[in-house]
């Protein structure tokens, strides 16, 4: 059993409990509703959540992946509509609202969730600069890390990636994938990343932690199939760049053994590591650049104001007293939920100049 599957089956019971008291105060602004018919629709809730995922990990449907989305919307849903609702209580504590003006309240979360799905479905091009002493051409590097391709971002994230690619194949010369390109929520087969095989620059991968939920050979298969370049715990040189690209699952969270020889004099050294940690021991050895991702910037509000508590760099370009770099970007699919609000499903063009 995977560790996404097994996450699912043990936090299903206290989400369904975390229903039951969410619809039963909703239903409590509307005039009230019946125990029973809350306790139905929370059964349904909760076979929602975990009933699909069993068919996805074998064979992935239409029917599998929209049920799948349906549940990844409604747990955005009910996250809001539960700060919606306690906004609600403590307006009506001191001055009381009309039945009116609830209805109105609570149809902010709708309006809001057509925005949010929107914005996760929408891709964009950023840019960043980055200057090095050790260049002596520059050099475009698109990065990107997150497609999360899976029952609920599937074969359509692929092509929407290739298509954008293939119009920065004359301004950028190699595409770096900092992990999770699979979700884990559903079986990968050979054929999903062919979209891919039609872009006309190199395609470097390195695994993380989702990649690994369900089978990283399938993850692997695909990718040869698509011409990728798999950096597994592996380098190789591209120009004036030398790329590790390092592993990342949940199995491994200690401090990665990075030997010093893997960094090489006259290339500007670039570490592919799909969480945004160890970066100043990853400086000290030599590594010029670390490409990062995992975070997704918090994803949508109000989890964006805790993933900046949470992750030290939480999403950007950072660069440190040695004059090292960081780059952390948000992602390009969604983990659970297709919702973005207060970050980009991006690419970003890393601009590599000579200083």
């Amino acid at each position: 059993m995977s560790f996404r599957t097994k996450r699912v089956l043990i936090s299903t019971p206290f989400y369904m409990v975390f229903e039951f008291f969410l619809l039963k105060y909703m239903f409590l602004l509307l005039g009230g509703c019946n125990d029973n018919y809350i306790m139905m629709m929370v059964l349904l809730i909760g076979l929602l959540r975990s009933v699909p995922m069993f068919f996805e990990v074998k064979k992935s449907t239409i029917p599998g992946r929209f049920l799948t989305a349906v549940d990844g919307v409604w747990m955005w849903a009910s996250l809001m509509f539960l700060i919606d609702i306690l906004i609600i209580y403590l307006i009506d504590m001191f001055i009381p609202l009309s039945f009116e003006i609830k209805i109105i309240l609570l149809a902010v979360v709708p309006i809001l969730g057509v925005y949010n799905y929107y914005k996760a479905h929408k891709l964009v091009v950023n840019e960043k600069t980055l200057k090095l002493d050790n260049l002596k051409h520059d050099i475009n590097i698109v990065h990107l890390s997150d497609v999360h391709f899976g029952s609920v971002r599937h074969k359509k994230i692929i092509r929407q990636i290739s298509d954008k690619l293939k119009e920065l194949e004359d301004t950028c010369q190699l595409t770096i994938i900092s992990g999770d390109l699979a979700d884990g929520s559903s079986i990968v087969e050979k054929d999903d990343f062919l979209a891919f095989k039609e872009v006309n620059m190199p395609i470097i991968f390195t695994p993380g932690n989702h990649d690994f939920y369900i089978d990283i050979e399938d993850v692997f298969e695909a990718c040869r199939n698509a011409g990728i370049i798999i950096l597994d715990n592996a380098s190789m040189e591209f120009e004036d760049l030398n790329i590790f690209g390092l592993r990342f699952s949940f199995e491994d969270r200690s401090v990665p053994e990075i030997e010093e020889s893997l960094v090489k004099e006259g290339f500007v050294n670039i570490i592919n590591y799909h969480v945004p940690y160890h970066w100043e021991e990853f400086s000290k050895i030599g590594f010029d650049i670390q490409l990062s991702g995992h975070t997704h910037g918090g994803q949508f509000y109000p989890a964006v104001n805790f993933a900046e508590i949470l992750f030290k760099y939480n999403r950007g370009l950072f660069k440190n007293n040695l004059g090292r770099y960081l780059h952390v970007t948000t992602g390009v699919g969604s983990m659970d939920t297709p919702m973005r609000w207060g970050t980009d499903s991006e690419l970003v063009i890393l601009k590599l100049k000579r200083n």
